[in-house]
């Protein structure tokens, strides 16, 4: 039952975490360096990794459609579709675990073992909340953007690799990504993103506040992290498909 300890903790760390911040000024001001270490500094990999995994994409979706009674244009639209629903909010969500995740659980963890936290438990102020909210919020706040430019990466690496080796023209690929939008899946994604957002800096938040030992004990509390927050996002990516998509 060792994991109903962990999860009583968990919630009980997010209540300190939402109580009022004691100066509001220093949690702006914290906040907006949150938003530009953790926000900010992800938009190159995210990128990258969209370009890349657009132009594949697009040339395993033309591989698989290789079929004169398909028409060209799907390629396009199973590209957007693939990426609007899956990639760049699921997907891009494990990524970033793994680098903003780990991020925040070896910084309050190291603070934790240097006994950092402990100074400001003395000096009255609520670290958890201190430390963790703006992260949160930060986290929540700049997803969707991440999102959103991963959609529009993922479609451009798609328009760039599809005509540039020969398997869809420029023509067909717009008209596949024209052909039969649907507006909610992108209200649906932008959703999953928030929870997401939430699930990749409170659970590594949670895994490096109540970090004991050393260095050692950090860089497994890191590990953890990413590994739970990981499997916490396909579930939630499971809960929430059913609820808002097929329900």
């Amino acid at each position: 039952m060792d994991w109903l300890f962990h999860v009583g903790r968990y919630f009980w760390m997010l209540g300190k975490t939402f109580s009022r911040p004691e100066k509001f000024k220093m949690f702006v001001r914290q906040l907006f360096h949150e938003i530009e270490g953790l926000g900010v500094n992800s938009v190159g990999i995210v990128v990258i990794i969209s370009l890349f995994i657009g132009g594949i994409l697009t040339i395993q979706l033309a591989y698989n459609l290789m079929n004169p009674l398909l028409p060209v244009y799907l390629i396009g639209l199973g590209t957007r579709d693939t990426l609007i629903l899956e990639f760049s909010s699921t997907i891009l969500a494990l990524i970033l675990a793994g680098k903003i995740g780990s991020n925040i659980t070896s910084e309050i963890g190291s603070m934790k073992v240097t006994e950092q936290i402990d100074t400001l438990e003395v000096m009255g102020v609520n670290s958890i909340s201190y430390l963790i909210l703006p992260k949160i919020v930060a986290v929540v706040f700049i997803f969707p953007f991440l999102v959103i430019l991963s959609i529009f990466f993922g479609l451009l690496g798609g328009l760039i690799v599809g005509p540039f080796t020969g398997v869809v023209s420029l023509t067909d690929y717009i008209d596949g990504i024209r052909y039969l939008f649907v507006p909610y899946y992108v209200t649906f994604t932008l959703i999953k993103s928030v929870f997401f957002g939430f699930l990749v800096a409170s659970v590594p938040a949670y895994y490096g506040y109540f970090v004991q030992g050393g260095a050692l004990e950090v860089g497994k509390a890191s590990t953890k992290a990413v590994v739970n927050t990981n499997i916490l996002i396909l579930l939630f990516d499971l809960v929430l498909t059913r609820l808002l998509l097929t329900a």
